[in-house]
Order: C-alpha cells, then sequence, then structure tokens
C-alpha cells in the first residue's frame, strides 16, 4: 500500500495544510498558531498555572517558558502571584 492511500496520511497532510494557512494569517498580527491555543487555554478570571497548560499542547511546563515570555513582552497575556501560595503563578 503507498502512502497517499492511507487515511492517516491524508489526515496528517489536511491538519499540515490548516496550519500553514492559519500561521501565514497569524503572522500578519505578529502571532502564531501556539499563541492562539494558549490564549484558547486561558481562564480570563480566574487565570491558569502554566502547568496546566504544556500538558494540553503536548509540551513540559519548561518548555512553555520561553512561548509566555514572548506574550507577557508583546502584552497578549500577564502573571498573576497566588495571594496563598506564594510559588503558584498563573496566567491571564
Amino acid at each position: 500500500m503507498r502512502r497517499e492511500e492511507t487515511v492517516d496520511y491524508h489526515i496528517k497532510a489536511a491538519w499540515h495544510a490548516i496550519a500553514r494557512m492559519y500561521n501565514q494569517q497569524a503572522i500578519k498580527n505578529d502571532f502564531t498558531m501556539s499563541m492562539g491555543f494558549v490564549l484558547l487555554n486561558i481562564n480570563s478570571e480566574e487565570g491558569v498555572p502554566a502547568t496546566k497548560i504544556a500538558p494540553l499542547m503536548g509540551l513540559e511546563a519548561r518548555s512553555l517558558t520561553r512561548l509566555l515570555k514572548s506574550m507577557e513582552e508583546k502584552g497578549f497575556i500577564y502573571r498573576i502571584g497566588d495571594a496563598s501560595d506564594k510559588r503558584l503563578v498563573r496566567i491571564a
């Protein structure tokens, strides 16, 4: 069987085409698909710990740090320290 005859080949090809199209539009606004996914997973009222976002994206929490720093510098997000637990920082 050739790879073009498999269902997963077409699913993967479609996903890559969608991702490319999204990123081409997002780059016009200094944005990426990863940034959009982070924003979709933030509770705007309470915020969310970065450790909760990372698994949803298939990343380690420390791998998300660079993306979050970039988003904070651009003003897309901000960090909130937890009043009861000083070790916890929420992303909002």
